[in-house]
């Protein structure tokens, strides 16, 4: 057996740039580069061996520096997102803090089922120094470390503490990140001393290969059974989510609902599935979902979920489906979605499960009277949306009219980000999105400060675009680090700031529930009240982003952000485009309920009253049984 003489760092490096993946045909790199930050624990493993491939080409894998932990986490995740999970970037982190900065990220990652290599440094395998700098010493046992805490968000976990242990671990890692059912955060713990020590590794090891990403073929006797429900179905409804994106069944989709006639309704993840001016697409679902969704929701006799994995927004907390009859036929790759709600399995790639149970449906369709209904239900939702593009409110413009404005300006194949605050639930009922690609807003674990990072994996993954990072300042303040990044790599990323001084979600989350808005608001402490409810902090956020190596932007109504806008896709540098607006709002009318548990017992009236309401509420509540 032919073998060559490297440190572990240096394998991981050469077998990472030596693999592929593969679908329909098409092959890329799986792991096109390594997102890190250095010190001790991997300046002299990994650092020294992507140092040494740069140098010498024995390897192809390029580095990129991030400004945060968690934040080049969130830009591989984003990068993942954009390619449809067939490419996906590693990260490498110093021990201790450095590595657990990623858990965060980690966790977004495998709840929103999208792949990403974590490679965090760990303390000396040998225990030759011990306890070292940052080391966690738990009287449990001597084998535990920080990085222990990735096992719960991680799809698949392994420590190198010998060498020759990186063989079966790298590749039961590339094997989880191409896997479509179990793909999330894959974390390989590598303690410093095993990362820089040497040994005689199989040339084999180092051969290309190609992981081939396949479409599972849905069972036939699965597809007559679903077939048999839909059939039997007089107001069916489809509930579209990413796995509708991320496996290509646009186009299916589509053609399935224009001959069928059944109204296709989205989550945030499959959003742009079915372009917003489709004359079958309702809109977002759920909680923050449209008039026409939520209605024919509620209506449903039949629901066809296609890759979603129905989060409580999804169904407006068991609240949505509302048809005491109600049956359910998921279409997933997962069987762990697709069993859920009692429904009817077909366990099976999207694309190939349309495209089954459309061959089935050739001489079926829905009566021509729920066509109807579904066109003036969709009528009536463009009115809420106009009267919300021109609420024309003042002094301060309303978000919901940037978000308009925005619509303007912007093209089909524009990416708008998000994550958190009071902009997704805008968004899901507001956003008009015609390519799949074109909405990527991360909802599954809606993680404040994925924003800024998300942009600059996006940007990389498809330069062609168009990037906007829509961004509030509770957001920005949490991690705008990675603009250093997009000016240091000259991508082009536009980010709109928008600043109303305080957490309007959870705000008015906080006033719908009887707490009044406590602790939301961006203020001085009062000296009279011992609340924060003085002034309106100084804070310039503008002049922040600026002083991270971006152009700056101001707009104080809704011409200006449009003139700005203009400016800002004609730029060849990241620009921040700052607008003020309501913390008040007004947003969307809301059409569907969240289930957030309100004090039984208080002092306050105001949370008395919220209860009242919330027991009502909690009455549709219902398992799908």
């Amino acid at each position: 057996m032919t073998t060559v003489r490297l440190t572990t760092a240096q394998a991981l490096v050469r077998f990472l740039a030596n693999q592929y993946s593969e679908r329909d045909g098409q092959q890329q790199r799986l792991i096109p580069g390594v997102w890190g930050i250095f010190g001790h624990g991997n300046v002299a493993g990994i650092g020294q061996a992507l140092l040494q491939a740069a140098t010498t080409g024995e390897a192809d894998l390029p580095y990129y520096l991030a400004r945060n932990e968690q934040g080049m986490v969130h830009a591989s995740v984003a990068y993942a997102k954009m390619r449809d999970r067939l490419a996906v970037f590693a990260c490498t982190a110093s021990t201790g803090p450095g590595s657990t900065n990623m858990i965060t990220g980690a966790a977004l990652a495998t709840t929103n089922r999208l792949p990403v290599l974590l490679l965090p440094s760990d303390m000396f395998a040998t225990r030759a120094a011990d306890p070292v700098l940052q080391q966690l010493e738990d009287t449990r046992g001597g084998d535990v470390t920080v990085n222990d805490t990735f096992r719960a968000v991680s799809k698949y976990f392994d420590r190198i503490s010998r060498p020759e242990q990186l063989i079966p671990a790298a590749l039961a890692a590339m094997r989880v990140l191409t896997d479509p059912v179990e793909t999330g955060a894959v974390t390989l713990a590598l303690p410093q001393d095993v990362q820089a020590e040497a040994h005689d590794w199989p040339i084999e090891f180092f051969r290309r290969r190609i992981w081939h990403v396949g479409r599972p073929v849905p069972e036939p006797a699965a597809v007559e059974r679903a077939v048999a429900l839909l059939r039997n179905a007089k107001k069916p409804l489809i509930v579209a989510g990413g796995g509708a994106v991320y496996s290509g069944a646009e186009t299916v989709l589509r053609a399935f609902a224009e001959g069928t006639g059944i109204p296709v309704a989205d989550t945030h993840a499959g959003k742009g599935a079915v372009p917003w001016d489709h004359p079958y697409a309702v809109g977002g679902i759920g909680s923050t979902g449209s008039y026409a969704a939520n209605e024919l929701a509620r209506e449903a006799d039949v629901v066809l979920g296609i890759g979603t994995r129905y989060s409580d927004f999804t169904t407006a907390s068991h609240t949505v489906f509302a048809n005491p009859d109600v049956t359910f036929v998921n279409l997933n790759v997962a069987r762990l979605d697709a069993v859920k709600h009692s429904a009817e399995p077909l366990v099976a790639d999207a694309r190939l499960g349309i495209q089954a149970l459309a061959a089935a449906l050739t001489d079926w369709e829905v009566a021509p009277e729920y066509r109807r209904h579904t066109r003036q239900l969709i009528a009536r939702t463009r009115e809420i949306e106009e009267a919300c593009f021109t609420v024309g409110h003042g002094p301060l413009p309303a978000q919901t009219e940037v978000l308009g404005a925005l619509n303007d300006v912007l093209d089909d194949r524009a990416v708008v980000i998000n994550a958190a605050g009071s902009m997704p639930g805008d968004l899901q009922q507001l956003w008009r999105a015609r390519d799949p690609k074109a909405y990527h807003v991360e909802y599954a674990y809606s993680c404040m400060g994925y924003e800024v990072a998300a942009g600059v994996g996006a940007k990389m993954a498809d330069p062609t675009r168009e990037v906007v990072v829509l961004v509030g300042d509770g957001s920005y303040l949490m991690m705008a680090q990675e603009i250093v990044t997009m000016v240091s790599e000259g991508l082009k990323v536009i980010i709109v700031l928008v600043q109303n001084h305080g957490f309007a979600s959870i705000g008015a989350l906080s006033e719908s529930l009887g707490s009044q808005r406590f602790g939301t608001k961006y203020r001085y402490r009062d000296g009279d009240s011992g609340q924060l409810d003085g002034e309106i902090l100084p804070v310039d956020l503008a002049a922040n982003a600026s002083s991270l190596g971006a152009d700056v932007l101001h707009a104080t109504t809704v011409e200006e952000f449009r003139a700005a806008m203009e400016k800002a896709k004609a730029a060849t540098r990241t620009t921040v485009v700052h607008v003020e607006t309501d913390l008040y709002g007004p947003n969307p009318p809301g059409h569907g309920w969240w289930d957030v548990p309100v004090s039984q017992s208080s002092a306050l009236e105001s949370t008395q009253t919220a209860y009242t309401t919330y027991a009502a509420h909690k009455q549709a509540q219902r398992h799908y049984l």
